[in-house]
């Protein structure tokens, strides 16, 4: 069971008590992540995300560091596209000074300009070294071009140019409009006790709340038809991406569409590894994955492979789209990768850490936690039936947004070719 208290200025407090363990990790999350972002903030949630470490009234940086290394803590933090969480994993006796601290950079923070100024030489410095990997730029290429001009598609950290910008007036006006009470959470799991976690909110957390309504949360339109995208680089390899739709974590079909995503290239046994690997040698990395947000999602799928042989693996991914969506997976292959599912959830759901990120996540983005016995329950539903449905249903090949990185010559004629469409 889950403890969840909300406080009087309407910060929520969700937790999942481990009585078993030493450690407490301790996260606080704002509902704010890059498909917030207006024009000309582009990156600013990760920006922020930086410069919270960066010194606040009370403690510098460095301090920082040292009162959380004293102790022996993990101090962190993450932007996606949809939240940003700050979280701490401590001794569970030392909640007090991690609450304190995480408090203290979230409220508290200064935003120094000659510190805001050399925290976007670090930042530019992250976006090129995501563009020197092209898998990375395979994926912010197939984002973008998956969702055309909704928000989504928008890459977490940024460009450069945006990132130069960024003045502390718009960081403020930002951190107003976003890190109120009524869009935090606290999220902690392990070993604690409800009624200290309660009064540490109430000492760290719980000023008066400013009332002001949220920004609704932008519901994507996503393009239909064959999408296809290029960055031509003078490299060895050739990265292909693919999109197509799928669902959010809320949707009943999420989990079938999980259990599709096991059988068609989620692990070694699957698919798309055993025909473009194992079967013809095409590729070292071929997989498939699910993007989940809250009101969408896509499968997508990955495969690096050298130049000349990128029109055959082009050729074998679609084929295999075709004949899962024509034929369905069959019996062995459902059971293993509802199997799959089944173990992976457990297995990743064990450490203080993953348990409070997932209900954090869960309770900031969809208002609810489903306990783990609900979601292995749901898994286990899962039928051989719904499953190949779906795949007649999503694996629709005029219905996609393929990006390619790498010597991409007659590739895009190539997809013409094999989707019998226009592009």
């Amino acid at each position: 069971m889950y403890y969840e208290k909300t406080l009087e200025n309407g910060i929520r407090i969700i937790g999942q008590k481990m009585p078993h363990l030493h450690s407490v990790s301790l996260g606080v999350w704002a509902g704010t992540g890059s498909v917030k972002e207006h024009d000309g903030e582009a990156g600013i949630s990760h920006f922020i995300e930086h410069m919270l470490f960066k010194g606040t009234e009370r403690r510098s940086a460095k301090k920082i560091a040292e009162e959380m290394d004293s102790i022996g803590a993990q101090l962190n933090a993450f932007t996606s596209k949809e939240c940003t969480c700050f979280y701490a994993k401590t001794l569970d006796e030392q909640i007090d000074i991690a609450a304190d601290i995480l408090s203290d950079m979230v409220l508290h923070s200064v935003f120094d300009p000659q510190e805001m100024e050399k925290e976007k030489g670090v930042v530019i410095e992250e976006i090129n070294m995501s563009e020197d990997t092209p898998e990375d730029v395979a994926m912010e290429l197939l984002a973008a071009t998956y969702f055309g001009d909704a928000p989504h598609g928008k890459p977490i950290l940024g460009t450069r140019d945006s990132v130069r910008s960024f003045t502390r007036d718009q960081i403020l006006s930002y951190m107003d409009r976003h890190y109120r009470e009524n869009n935090l959470l606290l999220a902690v799991a392990g070993n604690f006790d409800e009624n200290r976690v309660e009064e540490l909110a109430h000492k760290y957390f719980g000023s008066k709340g400013s009332g002001i309504p949220l920004e609704p949360y932008p519901v994507p339109q996503i393009p239909q038809g064959v999408r296809f995208a290029a960055v031509e680089k003078d490299i060895e390899q050739c990265h292909i991406a693919f999109a197509l739709p799928a669902f959010g974590p809320m949707d009943p079909n999420f989990y079938p569409m999980m259990v599709l995503n096991n059988a068609l290239g989620g692990s070694m046994s699957s698919r798309l590894f055993q025909v473009i690997r194992e079967q013809n040698g095409l590729a070292y990395s071929v997989y498939s994955f699910n993007s989940a947000y809250k009101d969408t999602g896509s499968l997508g799928i990955y495969a690096g492979t050298g130049a000349s042989l990128a029109k055959s693996v082009l050729a074998l991914i679609t084929e295999e789209l075709d004949k899962v969506k024509n034929h369905g997976v069959t019996e062995e292959e459902f059971r293993r990768s509802r199997g799959q599912l089944r173990g992976s959830y457990i297995l990743g759901n064990e450490s203080p850490g993953a348990r409070m990120n997932a209900i954090g996540k869960n309770k900031l983005l969809y208002g609810t936690v489903r306990t783990e016995e609900e979601v292995i329950r749901d898994i286990e539903s899962v039928t051989l039936e719904k499953v190949n449905e779906l795949a007649r249903q999503v694996l629709v090949t005029d219905n996609m947004a393929v990006a390619v990185v790498g010597k991409t010559n007659g590739l895009k004629e190539e997809l013409e070719k094999l989707t019998g469409r226009s592009l």
